[in-house]
């Protein structure tokens, strides 16, 4: 180091010292001041002991004096002393072993108030706060504590969100209604069953007659089989029991319908269309003009609703041996990348949308083998399937783990190759339905919890069987079709949305006979004109014509305006100027003497005075009136024309 350097330095300090001494003050600026931490965690920690220590104190003489017992109370006293000086300690001891390496300036000014006592080390046996009341166990917080948990638990139960408390019914016929569907919106509902019928409900434009809009015969001769909206709800998807599905609008309206395979043909993906009855089918969840069928053919194909001469793919279901099986049921899963299959001999396979060849997934004995399995489903989350299987069971299934079921329910007795099952829109709850007899017992709508699988709630729907189910998530509404050509529509007037609630609050309209002939006709073709009958017409017609004839629909007659008509005088008072000069011509009163006119309410004011005599009573004298002269008469017998006007 330089030695100059270093005497330059002194030099320069002795200098600043000098010119300080001069100018008459001691430095430059004030020191920057630093903090000892250890000292500030030591003060809150002495802070705190002392304060809990207070609050200790007061509470032990509080309960001495109350006379409650002691001893254990002293223990406890002790004991919470004892932990809240270890905290203290164990608190010093890891703030001195951080701080251990920086220098402490016992010199230095502590700025500003002490910490409180709340940001010191939180520990649980530390007593940190406003004293507690005396003789406080904590009993009462956590009871309420509790309570406020069961309440929330009771709001979040799955169960209390089901909405049963009201229902209507719709009568679509007397066979069973075999297919429900509801577009996005939850605006129109479509059922249809095993009469060939397919009916549209407007849930907007009903009343409390609960009557269909349009019924129709999409398929002629064929049930019904499966109805499902597009993503869109502009167009329907009718599957029945022919080869060829449909695709109708809004209206009932036809758009597309399949083309049908060609039989003689042996592979099935030779073939332009399904050769045999088709048994389910279902949009696609996100391209809205694909869909997808299944047929007793063997095969699953999806189509474009624009090119209908072809289908887009098939998918061909194998047994282990690699023969061919019959799929009962299909659907694709939410996000539309898989689509599964249930078939005959209890296998549900799964392919990849753009896969067709083998499967992605594959379960052997999903199902009795024979049965047939009448529904799939996937949850919300996409992660769990359920199926329906006609061996009277329900399970959910792990796609990621897709070997064996997750939860079996069993007892659940289906006759009929399209019985439902979905989730809840929470994803909570899964429900199905259950078949019956004729005569023994009602079918029901059962729920189960999805992840313990039991039972927690049921709904006798009616006497017979519960086919269809359909758990809307925008209405939050259950639909049910039934064995006996019921749809049966449940909701709950606060946690449900439009729909029923639309049409139950409109009154029935008035029906109107209007077509119907008023008495029979005898046609004679070849009587004379003046023995011949006039032709009935219908009463609608009838009724039009009697509208115009002011007679016969008892239209009021108008007021006549202006000196008259039609052998009518124009009313007095019709204007403002003839109903003053009406009022003065029958008014009676003689205002030729005002002072008569006034003095004639003089004895009833005196009996009975209400306006001002009570209020001059005590200051003012006896009011004295003038009594009438001779003059004053033989004024008031003079004619009208010698009085003088005042």
């Amino acid at each position: 180091m330089d030695p100059n350097k270093v005497d330059g330095g002194a030099s320069k300090m002795s200098g600043d010292g000098d010119i300080s001494s001069v100018m008459g003050f001691s430095g430059f600026g004030k020191k920057a001041r630093t903090f000892d931490l250890d000292a500030i965690f030591e003060q809150t920690r002495r802070t705190a002991i002392e304060r809990s220590q207070h609050v200790l104190e007061e509470r032990e003489k509080e309960m001495e004096e109350e006379g409650e017992s002691s001893k254990s109370v002293k223990s406890s006293i002790q004991n919470q002393k004892d932990k809240a000086s270890a905290a203290a300690s164990r608190k010093q001891e890891s703030d001195s072993s951080s701080d251990s390496g920086s220098e402490s300036d016992s010199d230095s000014e502590l700025i500003g108030p002490p910490m409180p006592p709340q940001h010191t080390a939180q520990d649980d046996d530390e007593l940190v706060g406003p004293p507690l009341p005396p003789g406080y166990t904590g009993s009462a917080a956590q009871s309420d504590d509790e309570d406020q948990e069961e309440q929330d638990d009771d709001e979040d139960s799955p169960v209390k969100k089901i909405p049963d408390t009201h229902e209507i019914t719709l009568q679509h016929g007397t066979k069973t209604v075999s297919a429900l569907a509801l577009d996005p919106s939850g605006a129109r509902l479509v059922t249809g069953g095993y009469d060939y019928d397919v009916r549209f409900w407007d849930f907007a434009g009903m009343d409390q007659a609960l009557q269909a809009f349009r019924s129709l015969q999409p398929c002629e001769c064929h049930q019904i089989k499966t109805l499902q909206y597009s993503i869109t709800g502009d167009v329907i998807l009718v599957i029945s029991g022919n080869a060829q599905a449909k695709v109708l609008d809004r209206d009932g309206f036809n758009v597309m319908e399949c083309v049908k395979g060609d039989q003689y043909i042996v592979d099935m993906a030779n073939t332009k269309g399904h050769t045999a009855m088709l048994n389910s089918g279902c949009w696609h969840p996100k391209i809205k003009e694909e869909f997808m069928t299944c047929s007793n053919d063997g095969t699953v194909r999806t189509w474009d609703l624009r090119s209908e001469k072809k289908h887009k793919a098939v998918f061909k279901p194998r047994s282990l041996q690699g023969k061919k099986v019959i799929p009962t049921c299909c659907t694709y899963s939410r996000d539309g990348k898989l689509i599964a299959a249930g078939c005959q001999d209890g296998t549900i396979q799964i392919w990849d949308r753009n896969l067709s060849v083998h499967t992605k997934f594959h379960c052997r004995q999903a199902h009795t083998p024979g049965s047939d399995t009448s529904c799939l489903t996937f949850s919300y989350d996409g992660m769990t399937l359920a199926s329906r299987g006609g061996d009277d069971t329900l399970k959910t299934w792990d796609i990621r783990n897709f070997r064996k079921p997750v939860n079996v329910a069993t007892g659940l007795t289906n006759c009929f190759a399209m019985t439902d099952c979905c989730f809840s829109p929470d994803d909570k709850l899964l429900v199905t339905g259950t078949s019956v007899k004729r005569d023994e017992g009602n079918g029901k709508l059962v729920f189960f919890d999805r992840a313990s699988f039991q039972k927690v709630y049921e709904i006798e729907v009616t006497s017979a069987s519960v086919v269809r189910c359909l758990w809307h998530p925008k209405l939050n509404q259950i639909m049910v079709g039934t064995g006996n050509g019921l749809a049966k529509v449940y909701y709950d007037p606060v946690k449900s949305h439009r729909g029923a609630k639309l049409c139950v609050v409109k009154s029935k309209r008035k029906e109107k006979h209007a077509e119907t002939l008023t008495q029979d006709y005898i046609i004679t073709p070849h009587a004379l004109p003046m023995f011949r009958e006039a032709r009935q017409r219908s009463t609608r017609k009838q009724l039009e014509k009697d509208r115009l004839d002011p007679k016969k629909s008892h239209k009021p007659e108008p007021p006549v305006s202006g000196p008259g008509r039609g052998g009518r005088v124009a009313a007095h008072g019709g204007t403002l100027s003839s109903f003053i000069v009406k009022n003065i011509a029958l008014d009676k009163t003689d205002d030729s003497n005002p002072r008569a006119a006034i003095l004639r309410h003089a004895k009833e004011a005196s009996e009975n005075p209400y306006w001002v005599a009570p209020a001059y009573t005590q200051t003012q004298p006896e009011p004295v009136f003038a009594e009438e002269s001779e003059e004053d008469e033989e004024a008031n017998d003079e004619p009208e024309w010698k009085k003088r006007k005042i």
